[in-house]
């Protein structure tokens, strides 16, 4: 069996009466675990190797924590915690970055990225969906659908009230991880498995998406899709400020560099490059056709925006009269068409 693993966390989760798995929270998920901390683990837990998702019991966990004191202080200290635990216990070890076989694998990774442990697309995510449950997100944590009257009835019973704060698969990530450093209006507009970057403010309209974030520091008004990664910002010291859309999607990664600037009601389906505007209003995807305007304002060539992704110091603006989205750049427009020509 080999000695190194991708991933390793040590969890505590909600199952359904039926135990399948609603959900697991990670409070210290590892990457690239040492591999003595392995060889100490895998003969109480009986693992032999793969990627698997194995439950353990309190006992187990009391047994883990002496085992490792000596090599992993953090961990043992939370082991000895989870040997307390009155809810089911799970141990996930990764031995490769591959698709996903269960739900609390889905979770493990959905956490590395928010405890900024990888960068959005730095992981293969795929078949989350089927994997992540459609669950009740309450404030008794949890509940299966199925459950969910159940659980109110008895909640009322009680003289309590049970509040469904949303029906979704992915939870908001401050349930789970509050990384050090942000600001965030509006805990609920941020999905578990978001990366949010030292230094980063989001606003109350702002929405950051899983696999998707801000490198830091930043502002963050508008939306912020699956794939796309802010790039750090330099506006009022603050950042990069996105009160626009930003989409990704796929294995599409939008990133958006130093410096920039996307307005109101504005967006992108292209990669940025540093100190980019984009007006207010307008939606610039790939295949957009866009003016090219010289120091005079004269055109040079029209190109699709594609041609324009990753350029720097580029202003991304419609013209008022005639609807054409045009595109200036502090750099001549006829350098920076020679540059493309000399790319292409």
């Amino acid at each position: 069996m080999s000695t190194s693993l991708f991933s390793l966390a040590f969890g505590v989760g909600t199952q359904n009466r039926q135990g399948a798995w609603l959900e697991v929270f990670y409070a210290q998920p590892l990457v690239n675990p040492s591999a003595e901390l392995i060889a100490a683990i895998t003969p109480i837990l009986g693992y032999e190797g793969g990627n698997q998702a194995m439950a353990f019991s309190n006992a187990q966990a009391a047994q883990l924590a002496e085992a490792i004191k000596s090599i992993n202080a953090a961990q043992a200290a939370l082991l000895t915690r989870l040997a307390e635990s009155n809810k089911p216990l799970v141990v996930t070890l990764l031995a490769e970055d591959g698709a996903l076989t269960s739900t609390p694998e889905a979770y493990l990774k959905l956490h590395l990225l928010s405890h900024r442990l990888v960068k959005p697309h730095g992981l293969n995510l795929a078949g989350i969906f089927p994997l992540l449950p459609n669950v009740a997100w309450t404030s008794q944590g949890a509940i299966d659908l199925n459950e969910l009257a159940g659980a109110q009835l008895e909640a009322r019973l009680k003289g309590e009230l049970l509040e469904v704060f949303s029906v979704d698969k992915f939870p908001k990530m401050t349930d789970y991880v509050v990384p050090s450093g942000v600001r965030i209006a509006d805990s609920a507009r941020v999905r578990l498995g978001a990366y949010i970057g030292e230094g980063t403010t989001i606003m109350h309209e702002g929405f950051v998406n899983f696999n998707a974030g801000t490198e830091g520091p930043g502002m963050i008004e508008g939306r912020v899709s699956a794939g796309v990664f802010v790039g750090k910002g330099s506006d009022l010291g603050g950042g990069c400020s996105t009160m626009g859309t930003l989409s990704g999607g796929g294995n599409i990664v939008i990133k958006v560099g130093e410096g920039c600037l996307i307005g109101a009601n504005a967006g992108i389906g292209i990669p940025l490059g540093d100190r980019n505007t984009v007006e207010s209003g307008l939606y610039v995807t790939a295949g957009t056709k866009v003016a090219l305007l010289d120091e005079q304002n004269q055109l040079v060539k029209v190109v699709k925006a594609r041609d324009l992704a990753g350029q720097p110091d580029l202003l991304f603006r419609r013209n008022s009269e005639t609807g054409a989205v045009e595109c200036k750049t502090h750099k001549s427009a006829i350098e920076l068409n020679e540059a493309l020509h000399a790319h292409n």
